[in-house]
């Protein structure tokens, strides 16, 4: 049986939302948090793409940043399966090259900053060579600004940095949606190239639901800091189950029948505040019951090897 490459487990995540002191001492108000991720549960394939889907604010870049180390988890634990003694490595490509490329240094600096101190200079300038004819720039590129450069060009600098780092697994936040869409197509066919001839995995973040179907093995939806269906690509796409899925795929335009009917969007909203106390999408959903706004569902099993935290979904 394979070991996932990266393991997440019980994951959550609370961020303090407290006004100042000196002004709840005035108003006597009590501290307040919000559970940016709450449980979040999920593996990774190696060689695989996991894409996690959701509307902005729903927790999936926090789960990112999580992954990556750069932000602590308040529960649960995130494992990265050793290959062969070695811990895999990891590399994040953010959603704005411009904010992850040091507008100072030219683009050869930048890419060789994560390779290992002992490789000489002649090696750093021919390895930085290698990798912009890997992701479709010229070797004459390493001595200019990252400022001379157009959005798609910077995000290949960008995948060119992460690959230096000889990383085993990118965590891609996002990085197409900066993009045109003409520009967004060649980025993410370099990324499906890369992953081909280096075996990478990738965690990909996105709310296009376009893109993640080009990209993604299996799919993960969440909504409020908890994933409410997680399965293989196609088959949610295919045949959704849970009604906040089912209303994501409405948003996805249909070539073939552009003017289909479709419900009218729902926008009560919770806060993240002041969640409900059963499930969460109660407020907008169509199969609502009394059930749903006592209990909180949470994710089962199903036989065509999905999950679904859904009182309404049966089987």
């Amino acid at each position: 049986m394979a070991v996932p490459l990266v393991t997440v487990r019980d994951l959550g995540r609370s961020f303090d939302v407290s006004d100042p002191l000196v002004q709840r001492l005035i108003t006597r108000a009590p501290r307040r948090s919000v559970r940016a991720v709450d449980g979040v549960s999920f593996e990774v394939q190696t060689g695989t793409t996991f894409a996690i889907v959701g509307e902005s604010g729903c927790g999936k870049s926090t789960v990112t940043r999580l992954v990556a180390g750069l932000d602590t988890p308040s529960e649960g634990e995130v494992v990265l399966a050793a290959r062969l003694g070695v811990r895999p490595r990891l590399q994040m490509v953010f959603q704005d090259p411009v904010g992850s490329l040091n507008p100072r240094w030219r683009v050869g600096r930048s890419i060789a900053e994560p390779m290992p101190a002992a490789m000489d200079a002649a090696a750093r300038r021919a390895r930085v060579a290698q990798l912009l004819e890997t992701v479709g720039l010229a070797t004459t590129d390493a001595v200019k600004f990252p400022h001379e450069f157009s959005g798609g060009q910077r995000q290949r600098i960008a995948i060119a940095r992460a690959l230096a780092a000889e990383a085993d697994l990118l965590l891609l936040d996002e990085p197409t949606s900066a993009l045109d869409v003409s520009v967004q197509a060649q980025v993410l066919n370099l990324l499906k190239d890369l992953q081909d001839s280096f075996g990478l995995t990738y965690l990909f973040i996105s709310h296009n639901l376009a893109v993640v179907r080009f990209m993604a093995d299996r799919l993960a939806i969440m909504y409020l800091g908890r994933i409410v269906e997680e399965g293989p690509a196609e088959t949610l796409f295919d045949a959704p189950a849970h009604p906040y899925t089912r209303k994501l795929l409405e948003t996805v335009p249909d070539v073939d029948n552009p003017r289909r009917e479709r419900d009218a969007p729902a926008f009560d909203v919770p806060s993240p505040l002041n969640l409900p106390p059963g499930c969460s999408f109660c407020p907008r959903c169509p199969l609502v019951t009394d059930l749903c706004r006592r209990e909180r569902p949470v994710l089962r099993d199903r036989a065509n090897g999905t999950r679904v935290a859904c009182h309404a979904v049966t089987g």
